[in-house]
């Protein structure tokens, strides 16, 4: 199957980057299925590239730019080996403290619509995209050939990833293996992974080095962790000496894995109490109770259409933050939608800092760690932004 582009809009494709839009295509030779591997021709029927067809705004996911290279067990073994190999250079693989880390990140590890997580010896894949939904067993198998012994188990979590118009019925379950053992070390501490029900593939592990930081600011101090999910903020909080920690979720399964995570660490700790309220209507009872703040929403615009209605809630969780942290207090505040720029998020902060009236100075600017890398020729995989802000 051959897609064949309008003139001119193979100038992206020429900078390597991994989508070709709806928009961009004059017309297709045959009839492609949705995940179909397709060869992308230029308006002058030369080759460009080749990836998975999808019905929708993003219409085709590169997968290779070379006309020879085809996309077979070999093809998915060498690109896992690389994402391996990356993740072995930047120390994240043999630490005898922690074996929780992204395996691969899609368009950032050159397999777009592709997600792997490492639990422990389980590792966890998630497919976006249909074409990847139909390669999961020979994937499957290639991680087992890169992985060898270090994994025992692979999860396919997808349910609710893929597009529901795909009629795919994607069902989550073991493609290997079968182990209910989900505790995994991040950084000496110990997470249940809900890989089974949990959202994403069980743990947010893009925060990994901003909880780390956390740690270091909370010691003697009164914090809250809103949006809590399963207490990570809360768990590197208590190792940081702070003086009381509460967790604050709208979700009473999210608390109960937040209790279950601080449990599994700090065992009949009462420095820690969480709550089950909706985030807004907590901040409006707390006074100045607290001098450092988590704000860790989720998605507020999962797409552009969106984005207005995102800006204006991030606008509002903040001022009330700034409204209620003590003087000298610290802001952990973050937004992970793709479709809301650092520059946007930063204006939106920026405007809630000025309204409430308080003194703010910038002391991080934050962004996901090395394990979830971002592709040069693919800048929109710069998804999670964040700010640590010092509030007189």
């Amino acid at each position: 199957m051959i897609v064949y582009l309008k003139p001119g809009k193979e100038e992206s494709l020429k900078r390597f980057h991994p989508w070709v839009f709806s928009g961009a295509i004059a017309r297709i030779d045959g009839k492609p299925e949705e995940g179909e591997l397709v060869d992308i021709y230029t308006s002058h029927k030369e080759f460009i590239a080749k990836g998975h067809f999808q019905i929708g705004s993003i219409a085709v996911r590169v997968l290779s730019f070379e006309r020879d290279e085809a996309i077979d067990r070999d093809f998915w073994r060498r690109r896992l080996q690389l994402a391996y190999r990356m993740r072995c250079g930047i120390g994240l693989t043999h630490l005898s403290d922690h074996n929780t880390y992204r395996l691969v990140h899609g368009e950032g590890d050159n397999l777009p619509g592709l997600i792997i997580d490492i639990y422990a010896r389980t590792a966890v894949m998630q497919a976006h995209s249909v074409g990847m939904h139909l390669c999961r067993m020979k994937i499957a198998e290639a991680l087992c050939e890169v992985m060898g012994d270090r994994i025992d188990n692979i999860y396919y979590k997808s349910e609710t990833t893929l597009p529901f118009k795909a009629d795919l019925y994607p069902e989550n379950g073991f493609l290997r293996g079968g182990s209910i053992d989900n505790v995994a070390l991040e950084y000496g501490l110990k997470f249940h992974i809900d890989w089974l029900k949990g959202q994403k593939t069980g743990f947010f592990i893009d925060q990994r080095e901003n909880r780390a930081l956390l740690e270091r600011y909370a010691h003697g101090r009164t914090v809250l962790n809103m949006f809590c999910y399963t207490g990570g903020f809360s768990v590197y909080a208590m190792r940081g000496n702070a003086r009381q920690v509460h967790s604050v979720d709208s979700s009473a399964k999210a608390i109960d894995l937040t209790n279950k995570n601080v449990a599994l660490n700090f065992l009949g700790d009462n420095r820690h109490e969480a709550f089950v309220e909706d985030a807004f209507k907590y901040l409006d009872t707390i006074d100045d109770r607290y001098d450092l703040i988590v704000l860790d929403p989720p998605a507020f615009a999962k797409h552009r259409d969106a984005l207005r209605n995102a800006l204006q809630g991030y606008r509002k969780l903040n001022v009330k933050a700034f409204e209620k942290i003590r003087s000298g207090g610290i802001l952990f505040t973050f937004s992970c939608s793709q479709a809301v720029s650092r520059e946007t998020f930063r204006t939106a902060v920026f405007t809630a800092a000025a309204i409430s009236g308080r003194s703010v100075r910038i002391l991080h600017q934050l962004t996901q760690p090395a394990d979830h890398p971002v592709n040069i020729y693919h800048p929109e995989g710069e998804y999670l932004k964040g700010l640590v802000l010092y509030v007189e």
